[in-house]
């Protein structure tokens, strides 16, 4: 039996826990900012569902490629994403999905 008392309570600092979860739907950001982002246009506006939380947390990759490497950590997540959804008039099984994963600050809750 494990007992909790505020002396061995581990609190997380503000980050730390993921703001999504698994099986949790999310809309990826339509934004169109200036430079090479790592978010594909097509899939940007799209909705889709969080299938894995990536882990350990990871430095932001775009803030990496503009040399921003302060060492700031988010999460990734992975998102599938039902091309039908991509693409409306795609005829394959209702199933079919993209994966892609997404760094946290793209994702929005819907």
């Amino acid at each position: 039996m494990t007992t909790s008392t505020a002396a061995n309570t581990v609190m997380k600092a503000l980050g730390e826990e993921p703001d999504f979860q698994c099986g949790e739907r999310v809309r990826i950001s339509q934004r169109f900012p200036i430079g090479h982002y790592r978010v594909p246009l097509y899939v940007r506006g799209k909705q889709g569902v969080v299938e894995k939380i990536l882990s350990p947390m990871a430095i932001n990759n775009e803030d990496e490629g503009y040399g921003r490497n302060a060492g700031i950590k988010g999460h990734y997540y992975r998102v599938g994403i039902l091309l039908s959804e991509l693409w409306p008039e795609y005829a394959g099984p209702a199933q079919d999905r993209l994966v892609i994963e997404i760094f946290e600050t793209w994702l929005e809750r819907i």
